[in-house]
């Protein structure tokens, strides 16, 4: 079905290849993951199957690729839009129309295909993927997870013979997840369709597999073969090579059934106090209010158009006022100036307050019952229009914590998050963070409490080159010159400093935006989705540095569907659905106690406490 013949692609004038000699064969009707490190060329790869390389993205592609007997070289995307249908790592670069009905039909329509095919089509995609109660919903309106469930189903619509996917779960909840997955499945086994999948969540979907094709080496074979061979595995394939486990499991029953052993030899031991299994550091955190640093000048992002939806539907430029504790003075109004204060970016992504005055926090010790939490709320409530999008939520976070926010899709997360930056304004109850109403206080005075990285991390860039983002951060900290560019190859190496921000690849985009932010270590650090894109190595190192902020005082509120984070650096988990907070408390008991988000080390190893591999490494 796919041929790959000596193919190598190389842009502009970049010093080696960004895939190099790959040659292989596809064939009809299976599922092929693609694995290996963030920027190492998944993505151009998947390109090439739709003809997106070289005929939209440029670039130089040598050797052939064909797909059902077409030559991606003389045949655009447009003349293989019949036979592969494509998702990208942006869902909402792929949105034509305006409605999720209108969406789902609107690739049928360009081929053509009788409107009485295309109803029940889209009949059969809405009720597959469980979309039936956003049909009439505008796309902008729709949370992450939700946008990228529709843009899954755009392409399933036509019934292409391949499907080319590019991170297709990375802002799905796990049980979103497994229900895409379980959807492909049946498309490859019951109508022999082709899938090509780049994915990190490894621990999601290799057990799907057919193939597993590991870059940059080109090897591909069977899932067990290769992820015996292979640096980069999910948590149920490590648990198993520190287990000495033969065959490596790939799933949670298969590792059940050799877990006896490890069980009995992990028997009355329990995880090390140091590890984040549901109670805050000890020793290390802060001790009283974070200082306040120094004013200087600072920098806020190019102005975004105006955009009456965040992502999960809520209108930030809401106009209800309410008195709230710690409010400015009624004359304090956010800056409107392109170079300061925040604008709502396209899809209610935001181009936030990005930079914080010079400047950085002293260690304090650890909160006691007498210190302000950092985050206050109170009974907060935010509706838009119908839709209740938040409903008396009470979250407290002191300094040196580390809160997990999880949940489906569309739960208010997002619209949690943004309430704590005053991107969206409280219907009722309030939201303070270290004392100030956030929708009321000027964004110069808020950026220095609070920073945010968003789920689309391009809203956060604005630079032409790395390195002017990276020096642009340095100044704006108030930190050494390098800090920044440090960060970013702390998180991920191979980041030229001349490379523009929208020449990245999605995990590299989102190691830049992180290192942005962190530069000016605020003392409350929110962070959305913060590891799509990232390789288990990245999101690593990325905990290792969420650890050292929290030790050293910075509060975090993470939201997130990443499992394996949570159980790794969360001290609390807060489980939100329909708006509200339906669950809360130490990581520990509360991942554990859900089917849902226990990490893969806690469902195989329980009823033992065990959330992390490293965990069991250090107990053995």
């Amino acid at each position: 079905m796919i041929r790959f013949e000596n193919v190598s692609v190389r842009y502009g004038d970049e010093a080696a290849p960004t895939l190099r000699g790959i040659d292989l064969t596809i064939p009809e009707g299976e599922l092929v993951l693609l694995v290996g490190p963030s920027g190492v060329g998944k993505s151009t790869l998947l390109n090439a199957v739709s003809g997106l390389v070289p005929h939209f993205t440029g670039g130089t592609l040598t050797g052939r690729v064909t797909v059902a007997g077409r030559d991606t070289r003389t045949h655009k995307p447009r003349e293989l839009a019949d036979v592969v249908g494509t998702v990208g790592q942006d869902p909402l670069a792929h949105f034509v129309t305006d409605t999720v009905e209108d969406e789902l039909a609107y690739g049928m329509e360009s081929l053509g295909l009788a409107p009485a095919v295309m109803r029940r089509r889209v009949e059969e995609t809405l009720d597959l993927l469980g979309l039936a109660e956003l049909r009439d919903r505008p796309i902008a309106t729709l949370s992450g997870g939700q946008q990228q469930r529709v843009a899954i189903g755009s392409v399933l619509t036509p019934h292409p013979q391949v499907l080319v996917l590019d991170e297709p779960t990375s802002a799905l909840d796990p049980a979103a997840a497994e229900d895409v997955l379980a959807v492909l499945q049946r498309l490859v086994h019951d109508l022999g369709t082709t899938v090509l999948m780049a994915e990190h969540r490894l621990e999601r979907v290799v057990q799907y597999a057919d193939q597993v094709l590991l870059l940059p080496d080109g090897v591909m074979g069977p899932p067990a073969d290769i992820m015996a061979i292979s640096p980069i595995h999910p948590p149920v394939v490590s648990l198993g090579r520190l287990a000495g486990w033969t065959p490596l499991p790939l799933t949670i029953r298969d590792a059940r059934r050799q877990a006896s052993g490890l069980r009995s030899r992990l028997e009355g031991r329990t995880p090390e106090a140091g590890a984040p299994v549901g109670h805050a550091p000890e020793g290390g955190g802060p001790a009283g209010p974070l200082p306040h640093p120094a004013p200087s000048r600072n920098r806020g992002l190019r102005p975004r158009p105006p955009g009456p939806q965040t992502p999960d539907g809520l209108n930030s430029d809401a106009s209800a006022q309410q008195a709230d504790p710690g409010a400015p003075a009624p004359g304090d109004q956010p800056s409107t100036s392109p170079r300061q204060g925040f604008g709502k970016g396209r899809g209610g992504g935001i181009s936030l307050f990005r930079r914080r005055a010079r400047g950085t926090a002293d260690p304090t010790p650890p909160p006691t019952a007498l210190t302000a939490p950092l985050v206050d709320v109170r009974a907060l409530g935010v509706r838009r229009g119908r839709v209740e999008a938040l409903r008396r939520v009470e979250l407290r976070v002191d300094a040196g914590e580390t809160v997990a926010l999880m949940g489906r899709n569309g739960a208010g997360k997002s619209t949690l998050l943004n309430a704590l930056v005053g991107i969206v304004e409280p219907t009722s109850g309030t939201a303070l963070v270290s004392g100030r109403a956030p929708h009321r206080t000027d964004p110069r005075e808020l950026i220095r409490h609070v920073g945010l990285v968003p789920q689309e991390p391009r809203d956060l860039l604005y630079a032409d080159t790395v390195g002017a983002e990276c020096s642009a951060a340095d100044t704006d900290a108030g930190t050494a010159p390098g800090t920044c560019r440090a960060l970013v190859s702390e998180l991920l190496a191979g980041v030229a400093d001349d490379t523009h921000p929208r020449d990245l690849s999605e995990g590299q985009r989102l190691a830049l935006a992180l290192a942005v932010v962190l530069t000016g270590r605020p003392p409350l650090l929110l962070l959305d989705e913060p590891t799509r894109g990232l390789d288990y190595a990245a999101k690593a190192r990325l905990v290792a540095h969420l650890r050292e902020l929290a030790a050293a005082g910075h509060a975090i509120v993470l939201a997130t569907h990443d499992v394996e984070l949570a159980a790794e650096l969360a001290h609390r988990v807060v489980i939100l659905a329909g708006g509200e907070v339906v669950a809360d408390g130490p990581t520990a008991e509360v991942v554990v106690s859900s089917p849902a988000f226990s990490p893969q080390v806690a469902k195989i190893l329980a009823p033992q406490p065990w959330l992390t591999v490293e965990q069991v490494r250090e107990a053995l």
